[in-house]
């Protein structure tokens, strides 16, 4: 059953909350419409960047070899990004020859969850409900259980270790006969599981620390059953001219088991590095601390180890003498860019020029947001005063929500057409009579249309003589 708790504030408090909040909502206001400038400038001078880019690009035809001619050209070329770098995870003592080494770790815990409810009550208070519901989850750090709300699950979270998350590049990352700067190496995504050979002295000491906390938390425990490991099943090679001999039902059944033997084989095989302690547990590219990996109990913690091996990439950037540096575009915006596999550069610069317009229009959709909220907060403590009788609150709050939506939506557009006239007058003019129609529409029509819903009301009510 969830654990609630009910909380009421009184009228006064809330009017005076109210009033507050129209300071809140002047910067939100104000915020909204600073967002909405500058996003508009800004896809404004990235869309004339990539433009730019995707005039000036020359393609690289071999990468493997330098070629005097491309100093300071903005090239687009594909071969393959390698490194003969060692990576060692200095906690663990893995390692391997990769571009990047990454650990990330998990912890089992409980997680609070809530659901509010709030109710307007006569006179103006609002009582608020609070449900509290909590479930076991992985997470990506330990979770506070002491500042939960019901008590019967304060301090029921532990955990056996802790451990941070880490990750490290190599510094010489090579393409063709270049070499990579920072930033394109992280930008490579070609991760696979690693193969981990952490030393059995440290699996030992990590496993008589956890058992410690562990036994702490939980108390003395039985040693947690193991299962045996899976035999494949001993077939016996049978000779060419007896096989022959056999019905074909038989062969196939034969086969049949001769293709699950070697199954298991090839999966043992691949569980060779696999080592099971008391309370650590080595399997493929995950250590794990806990009694049993597939039954998880609060506190458990596993990590996974990560590594970005060489592949092939497309990159797009200046050369630099043996490396590379980002394009430099006449409006001063910067752009360099690594892609995975071999694409070309229209296929790069019309990506990111869809990327561009989807975030704009992203940020436009948030500075909207922000200003129709902005005008709410200002407009709030209105319908804050009516909540003495919570029904005509509501009826008046209806209103007070479409108004503000459509100034809202009116002022944005002003807004970005006013920023489009400054970067692109064509364009402004069009959204600027855009927002001239709906403020008409909103003006006039609305009323007109008011008066006709007044007038066929008016009509129906009209009891005839008799």
């Amino acid at each position: 059953m969830a654990y609630s708790e009910t909380s009421t504030t009184g009228y006064g408090t809330r009017v005076g909350n109210s009033f507050k909040a129209i300071g809140t909502g002047l910067l939100l206001f104000c915020a909204g419409t600073a967002l909405l400038w500058w996003n508009e400038g800004r896809a404004v001078k990235t869309e004339d960047m990539l433009n730019e880019v995707g005039k000036n690009y020359v393609e690289m035809e071999n990468p493997n070899k330098k070629d005097a001619s491309l100093e300071g050209e903005l090239i687009c070329g594909t071969a393959m990004a390698t490194t003969e770098d060692s990576l060692v995870d200095k906690d663990f003592g893995v390692g391997a020859k990769a571009i990047s080494l990454k650990r990330t770790t998990e912890y089992y815990q409980w997680v609070e969850h809530v659901k509010e409810t709030k109710k307007d009550k006569l006179g103006g208070s609002e009582e608020v409900t609070r449900e509290y519901t909590y479930t076991k989850s992985w997470v990506s750090s330990p979770v506070q259980s002491s500042e939960f709300k019901d008590p019967a699950y304060q301090n029921k979270n532990m955990v056996l270790t802790t451990i941070e998350d880490d990750q490290q590049y190599a510094e010489n990352v090579s393409f063709g006969a270049y070499k990579l700067n920072e930033s394109l190496i992280h930008s490579i995504s070609s991760r696979e599981a690693m193969d981990l050979a952490i030393a059995e002295d440290m699996l030992k000491q990590f496993d008589a620390t956890t058992k410690t906390a562990y036994e702490r938390f939980y108390g003395v425990q039985k040693p947690a059953q193991q299962q045996p490991a899976q035999q494949p099943a001993q077939t016996t090679a049978i000779p060419d001219s007896v096989r022959a001999m056999l019905p074909d039902s038989v062969k196939a059944q034969l086969d049949s088991l001769q293709a699950v033997n070697d199954s298991i084989a090839k999966a043992m095989e691949a569980a060779q590095n696999k080592k099971d302690l008391e309370y650590v547990h080595q399997a493929g590219n995950v250590l794990y601390f806990g009694r049993v990996p597939g039954s998880p109990e609060v506190g458990d913690v596993r990590v996974t180890f990560e590594k970005v091996i060489p592949a092939k990439v497309t990159v797009m950037a200046v050369v630099d003498g043996d490396t590379f540096k980002p394009y430099k575009a006449k409006n001063g915006k910067r752009y360099q860019t690594l892609r995975m596999g071999k694409k070309s550069g229209d296929e790069i610069v019309d990506a990111d020029k869809d990327a561009n317009t989807m975030f704009t229009w992203f940020l436009r959709l948030i500075g909207c947001l922000m200003v129709i909220g902005g005008l709410k907060g200002i407009f709030g403590f209105i319908e804050m005063i009516l909540k003495v009788v919570p029904f005509i609150a509501g009826i008046f709050g209806w209103g007070v929500g479409i108004v503000c939506t459509v100034i809202g939506v009116v002022w944005s557009l002003i807004v970005i057409a006013l920023a489009w006239l400054f970067y692109r007058p064509l364009l402004g003019i069009a959204l600027l009579a855009l927002a001239g129609f709906l403020v008409w529409v909103f003006a006039f029509k609305g009323k007109d249309k008011l008066k006709e819903l007044a007038a066929k009301a008016k009509a129906k009510n009209e009891v005839p003589a008799v």
